[in-house]
């Protein structure tokens, strides 16, 4: 079996940083009304700037495929050259097409020929499944290197008039016209970028990071879908898919928008995470003392406050000083969000030989997790 190594990382995050004063501008008012969840949700999440695939005029700037290309054209710079990529393994929550798959789309913007492709999708997760596709092709000596991205533009997907039908529906129904607090919520707390990394089984550059393990984890068989899109839930817990859908309640529901059962995560993300985190670390054995970085994916600080409070209840004691994010500065990116954390502490010139990295990545789709040791070489 070969050792596999992150060699090089790199992102892209388009257009200039969005303040938050700035957001319902850029994303637009529903029903030419101010969000009555914006001031509560940006209080809690602790973001300060985010990154949209818009212009000033709300018009798209890149779509998904551009936003990976990007990352992974900064990520060949001086490294690599583009034909010797032998795998290519993308993984998003937002894809421009329902088909053709997402890495086919990011491949018909690169010029490079006789490569493989894997598209992963889900929530979070699928950005560290598309790096697990890239690691396990390496570490199984089928490959001698990979490019693994994580990407999201879900701006689109948040703007105002995105819901106008619904609320138009609402006002003739003699209803109240606010959407839902389930589709509001992730209005704002999700953002575009992507983060690219290459994987070779040799270590070459400055500080190549080599992958110890890499461990998942699923509750789905527990637990109900938390966060969706292109259906609703039912009163029963189950999705009904968009396809069952009349096409007018596409509009008039906003069935393709983006869900969150706040309640079910709030109850859950950071108590199935501590559950599986406590049973990875004693699996691969791991003492956290020799932790030098905690690299967590977090929504937002206030999760990460309950996380970091579960695991000193669950004996997981990882001093603050440790912990690694840059969600304040760039945002949500979901499955984009480690790739952008590890590239950042990787730039950022406080890493030396013989660092322990230890990354967390929580999904609440249906609640999966995903953990990796990485070290310094």
């Amino acid at each position: 079996m070969k050792e596999v190594y992150i060699t090089k990382t790199a992102h892209f995050l388009p257009n200039k940083p969005v303040t938050n004063d700035e957001m319902e501008s850029k994303l637009g008012f529903v029903d030419g009304q101010t969000s009555r969840a914006r001031r509560i949700v940006l209080r809690n999440n602790g973001i300060v700037t985010r990154y949209y695939a818009l212009d000033e005029a709300g018009n798209s700037t890149h779509n998904n495929a551009d936003i990976t290309a990007a990352a992974i054209q900064n990520l060949l710079e001086e490294t690599i050259a583009p034909t010797s990529i032998e795998l290519l393994s993308c993984g998003t929550s937002t894809p421009d097409n329902l088909l053709p798959a997402h890495a086919s789309m990011v491949h018909g913007l690169m010029d490079v020929e006789n490569i493989e492709l894997n598209t992963a999708s889900g929530v979070c997760c699928s950005g560290m499944s598309a790096l697990k596709y890239g690691y396990l092709a390496i570490k199984a000596d089928d490959k001698n290197n990979a490019i693994c991205t994580g990407s999201e533009r879900v701006s689109t997907w948040m703007q105002g008039h995105k819901f106008d039908k619904e609320v138009e529906n609402l006002k003739s129904l003699e209803e109240q016209p606010v959407v839902g607090f389930k589709k509001d919520f992730l209005r704002w707390m999700l953002s575009d970028g992507a983060g690219a990394f290459l994987l070779e089984n040799e270590p070459k550059g400055e500080f190549p990071l080599r992958i110890e393990w890499m461990q998942a984890y699923s509750y789905a068989n527990e637990l109900e879908a938390c966060m969706y899109a292109g259906g609703d839930k039912m009163e029963d817990g189950s999705l009904k898919p968009w396809s069952e859908y009349e096409p007018e309640s596409w509009l008039n529901e906003s069935i393709f928008s983006l869900k969150q059962d706040v309640k079910i995560l709030d109850e859950f993300v950071s108590k199935k995470g501590v559950e599986s985190l406590k049973d990875v670390l004693e699996k691969k054995q791991v003492d956290v003392s020799t932790i030098d970085y905690f690299l967590p994916h977090i929504s937002s600080f206030y999760f990460g406050d309950k996380l970091q409070e579960a695991m000193q209840d669950a004996g997981i004691v990882i001093p603050n000083e440790k912990w690694f994010t840059n969600l304040a500065d760039v945002g949500n990116i979901g499955s984009a969000s480690i790739y952008l954390i590890i590239d950042a502490l990787v730039t950022s010139g406080k890493l030396k030989k013989g660092d322990r990295l230890l990354v967390a990545v929580p999904e609440s789709g249906r609640f999966s997790y995903f953990y990796s040791l990485l070290t310094v070489c």
